[in-house]
């Protein structure tokens, strides 16, 4: 099952690999993960899937992530109302022929074409994974020369109650 884990993490040189290594020593598999900065100065966001066997596993993997020194805060937002987009950038063989169609893909995705060429479009798309999933299914057709997806990047909509298995450290 896919669980999403929200970190907030002291920016410090390191932080990302001690967290990635973490993950990698007890055989957990990232399925993507997004960093940048938050809305506080020398503190990022970490959103991380992962897909695991049971329960057991996340709440493992949670108390691992707590024990980490800039680890500031742990959550488990799989079960909570989330924002969450990811960003999709797909290079598409395009002639003249078959531009109208592929047009007419990118309209209902809300898609935007920001480069063209003579014999290629590169797209962009942000949404749910989902959409991005079913988007790249009816383009693939015309040939995908290059793509890259950012990864999923997610927080928990409006005030929710925390959970158990989060922690907090106030840092001023």
């Amino acid at each position: 099952m896919k669980r999403i884990i929200s970190l907030t993490v002291l920016n410090r040189p390191g932080v990302l690999n001690r967290i990635t290594n973490l993950f990698s020593k007890r055989n957990y598999n990232i399925e993507s993960i997004t960093v940048g900065h938050s809305e506080q100065e020398d503190i990022s966001r970490i959103t991380c899937v992962v897909n695991v066997d049971n329960d057991g596993v996340i709440e493992q993997i949670t108390k691992q992530l707590n024990k980490q020194v800039d680890v500031i805060k742990v959550t488990d937002i799989s079960e909570q109302s989330i924002v969450s987009r990811e960003l999709a950038l797909i290079k598409v063989v395009s002639s003249p022929s078959t531009r109208s169609e592929i047009y007419s893909l990118i309209e209902p995705f809300r898609a935007s074409v920001i480069d063209v060429s003579k014999d290629s479009l590169v797209i962009q798309l942000t949404g749910e994974p989902d959409k991005i999933e079913a988007f790249i299914e009816l383009i693939r057709p015309y040939g995908i020369k290059e793509l890259a997806r950012t990864g999923t990047t997610a927080f928990p909509r409006g005030t929710q109650r925390a959970s158990n298995n989060q922690r907090s450290i106030s840092i001023l």
